[in-house]
Order: C-alpha cells, then sequence, then structure tokens
C-alpha cells in the first residue's frame, strides 16, 4: 500500500467520444486484474477514512482496497457486498468525485484520488463471473410476510435484506419490468440494462415475489395489499417532474425528462414504443433544448446526442461550478459536445402547436441566497431567440399525491409531499406501514435509496418481532388464567 507517491492515479480507458456517439455502450471498460491490483494499492489506509465517512452505506473501502491489492478478490467481495446489495451499480452510477473518491485524503494532498468506483465495480463484475454471487440461502423460512411498494434501490435492497432473515416478500411495481429509475431512468452508456436484470433474477431466484403492472389505487387497493401483509414498506420513489411553466398551450414538442429518458431505455430494451417511432420522443435531426443542470439533465443531453440531434444545447441559470450534478458527467457530456449555455435562463415559449423559438436571457450572480448560493439575476436587454424542435424539461422530481392514490388520506405528509415518518423506525402514522428512500427524503441519489431500504429492513423485523412477542405473552397470560380458573 501507500504507492499514491510513485504510481499515478488513472482510471479505466474511455471510449473515444466519436465513437461512443454511435452506440448507448457503457463509455468506461473495465480494469484488467493487474490495473486494478495496482489503484488500489494506491490507498494510504489513513486512520480516519474519509471515503468511507461520505459514503451513505458507510463502505468498508479501505478494507476491500488492500485485500485487491493483495489479489484476494473474493474476500474484497464480501467485505463490499455485506453494506451493499449493488455494488455494480454504485460503482458505475455514484457521483464519486462529491462523496468517497472526492474526500480521499490522497486527492486532497494533490496526488490525485483512489479510483474508487472503478474498483468497486471491478470487484463485483468478478464476482458475477467467477459465480461467488448465488441465489439468498435462507435458513430459517418464516410464515410473516411484507408487501413493498416500489422496485427501485430503496425497494430492491429492503427486498433482499428481509428475505435474508427468512420473510415471505411481495414487492409490487405499476411498470412491467422491476428495477424503477434503474431499469427505466438511468440511460445504458451509464448503466448497462444487463447489469440491473442479473440483480433482480436473482432475487426471484431467492423467492421474492414481483407482481408487475400492479398500480396502487387502480389495478389493486391499498386496503387489500395491507391484509395480506404483516408490514408494509412503501419506497415508491418521485416520479411527478416539476414544471417550468411556460407551456401554456400544452405543446406536444415539449416534454418532461423522464418521459423522454423512459422512451429511449425502453427502445433499448426493444419494447414497442409509440412516441419514439412517431418521433415525437426521438431527437433525431432536432434542435434539442434541455433545461437544467442535474444528473438527469446530463442524461438527456447525452441521449439526445446519441439519437442523431442535430443540436443539443443544455440551459442552466448558473455557471459550471455550481451546477447540481456530477461533475464527471458535465464533462463527458461537454466531450460529447454538447453546449452548454451557462448563466442561461428560459423566458418563454414561442409557438403555437408546436414551440419553433424559444426566448432566453442571459443571467449575472449576485449576492448569496438563503442557501449560500450566489443568486442568479437577470441581465436587461440579453433576451435572445433560439431555434428549438424538442424541449425537455429537467428541472427535478417532486412526490406524487400517496395518500390520494392509495386511498389513504390518513397517511401524513410533510409541506413538500414527502411520506412523514418517525425516524427511529422509519413508521408512518399508519401502524405497520414504513417508507424508505426517495418518497421520504425527496429526489436523491441511487446511494441513499439503498441505505433507506436497508435500514427499513432492520425497523420493519424489529417490529415483527416485538409484536409476535407482545401476541405470545397475551396467549401465555391468558392461557394461566384458564389454568388458574379450572384449579
Amino acid at each position: 500500500m501507500l504507492k499514491f507517491v510513485n504510481l499515478n492515479q488513472e482510471n479505466p480507458k474511455k471510449s473515444d467520444s466519436e465513437k461512443r456517439l454511435k452506440n448507448f455502450n457503457e463509455i468506461y471498460s473495465r480494469f484488467s486484474r493487474e490495473k486494478a491490483e495496482s489503484q488500489s494499492s494506491r490507498c494510504s489506509q489513513c486512520g480516519i477514512p474519509y471515503c468511507q465517512i461520505h459514503c451513505p452505506l458507510q463502505n468498508n473501502i479501505p478494507d476491500w482496497l488492500q485485500l485487491t491489492a493483495e489479489n484476494r478478490l473474493q474476500e474484497a467481495f464480501e467485505i463490499s457486498s455485506a453494506t451493499n446489495n449493488m455494488p455494480e451499480v454504485c460503482g458505475r452510477i455514484c457521483p464519486q468525485d462529491r462523496l468517497c473518491e472526492g474526500n480521499c485524503v490522497i486527492e486532497q494532498s494533490g496526488h490525485g484520488s483512489v479510483t474508487i468506483g472503478s474498483i468497486e465495480k471491478h470487484i463485483t463484475d468478478v464476482a458475477w463471473e467467477k459465480g461467488w454471487i448465488d441465489k439468498i440461502n435462507v435458513i430459517n423460512e418464516k410464515e410473516e410476510s411484507v408487501g413493498i411498494i416500489g422496485s427501485g434501490p430503496a425497494g430492491l435492497a429492503a427486498g433482499e435484506e428481509l428475505r435474508k432473515k427468512g420473510y415471505q416478500v411481495t414487492i409490487y411495481d405499476r411498470y412491467d419490468r422491476p428495477g424503477g429509475l434503474l431499469i427505466y431512468g438511468i440511460p445504458n452508456f451509464k448503466l448497462e440494462k444487463e447489469i440491473v436484470i442479473r440483480r433482480t433474477n436473482r432475487l426471484i431466484e431467492s423467492g421474492i415475489n414481483f407482481e408487475m403492472n400492479c398500480e396502487i389505487g387502480s389495478s389493486t387497493s391499498f386496503e387489500k395489499i395491507q391484509k395480506k401483509h404483516e408490514a408494509i414498506l412503501i419506497a415508491t420513489g418521485v416520479y411527478k417532474s416539476r414544471e417550468i411553466n411556460l407551456n401554456h398551450n400544452n405543446s406536444n414538442n415539449v416534454v418532461p425528462a423522464l418521459e423522454y429518458l423512459v422512451c429511449s431505455n425502453r427502445k433499448g430494451l426493444k419494447d414497442n414504443v409509440k412516441d419514439f417511432d412517431s418521433g415525437r420522443l426521438n431527437a433525431q435531426n432536432k434542435n434539442v433544448v434541455v433545461i437544467g443542470g442535474g444528473d438527469t439533465a446530463m442524461d438527456c443531453v447525452r441521449t439526445a446526442v446519441r439519437q442523431g440531434a442535430k443540436s443539443v444545447k443544455c440551459l442552466y441559470r448558473r455557471d459550471q461550478k455550481n451546477m447540481p450534478g456530477s461533475q464527471r458527467e458535465v464533462e463527458n457530456a461537454i466531450e460529447e459536445g454538447i453546449d452548454f449555455q451557462w448563466l442561461t435562463l428560459p423566458a418563454e415559449y414561442i409557438g403555437s402547436n408546436l414551440i419553433n423559438k424559444l426566448k432566453i436571457i442571459k443571467m449575472t450572480l449576485g449576492s448569496p441566497d438563503e442557501s449560500g448560493r450566489r443568486k442568479p439575476e437577470p441581465i436587461p436587454g440579453s433576451e435572445i431567440n433560439l431555434d428549438v424542435d424538442l424541449i425537455i424539461e429537467a428541472l427535478g422530481f417532486e412526490p406524487e399525491n400517496i395518500p390520494n392514490m392509495f386511498d389513504k388520506p390518513e397517511l401524513e405528509v410533510t409541506q413538500w409531499g414527502t411520506i412523514k415518518i418517525n425516524y427511529k423506525n422509519m413508521m408512518t402514522n399508519l401502524s405497520g406501514v414504513f417508507a424508505a428512500g426517495d418518497i421520504v427524503r425527496g429526489a436523491s441519489l441511487v446511494v441513499w435509496g439503498i441505505k433507506d431500504g436497508r435500514d427499513a429492513a432492520t425497523n420493519i423485523h424489529n417490529y415483527i418481532q416485538e409484536k409476535n412477542k407482545v401476541n405470545l405473552e397475551s396467549v401465555l397470560i391468558k392461557q394461566g388464567f384458564r389454568e388458574n380458573a379450572e384449579a
């Protein structure tokens, strides 16, 4: 270890930008065994591992880096997977530059961080190839069942942890494939769908039941599901797109980001997609404008350029330094020819049935707002019009009205519409009903969803065990009374 002084940081090879625009394959290759070992050996094994501290899952990163450096990869995998249900997913899509790698001690010293994400991906990809990952071995089957609403990261992680404890688990989801945003929201060039399908197939083989095309409130009722299970976990995520409120005529060529991404991912999965085939959600030969500065906006611009757009512009009201998304994804987008219009605000959509012009206004950064970031302010007289054929709004996501959808008006929510929970046990105000993931914390990272799902599984287990204990004590007391009466 400690080779960072003489051994430079090295990332896996990245496809040439021109070549990668011709397909939707992942842009990063994999480390060879030798490269994974040498890059792992750069870890300083510092006494206070800031990489681990800044990982939501508290992954034991220094431990599995050392084991990888020593070519003890199966042990590295066992430690990596002990705290993370999907390490190969996190290795691909976590914003390591803001989490583990961004807080690496040798990064702060100027030597360049250990490439933690790429090594994490390498460990688990090898584990799949070597057959080290098998279905869950349930030692003690339990009669109690748990229903999970939503098959995204939080739902899948909770389901796996509960199945390990022997519970009968059913996961309900509105879509036709499990995985949530992992399968339909994240493009292949970041996360190939086989990676997600492999994970969900393992859960099916382990005895978890998936009920797809099941929308609570329409195809079935929340009450019906509640009666079938000892506990319920709501892990629906947040799917309602924020709007900029400029599309006054409901023009057909202004679309929310998620609708656009789901369409593209369905096409990649060989589905028949009417809106893609008709051209409505296909960027080919179009002037595309994406509004937003987060990771979803980066997914949209990079998808549009792969679909053969004539031009792709990204509008963001602050500068690059203040963009909320991963800077690594921004750099990838710049390499792929995306025209970033920093300090730019859309002011008016011009057109009737279809928008053909977008009026924009340039901004300048003024004094800090309540969040501490400098507030963007318009520059008078800087308005210009852009030609546009397709506008994609990537302004973030909000919760749907879950109490209304589930016909449970008594379910308490916060002022932002997220589900209110007791943070000590993650239970809602409804007994036996828990909530986790984005539907509680708002739109966030996959790694936080996994963390919340794991925590929810622990709390659900404790709840069921305590409930069984109380029931047993009640039975024993009744039997004691009966015996005394007979005596």
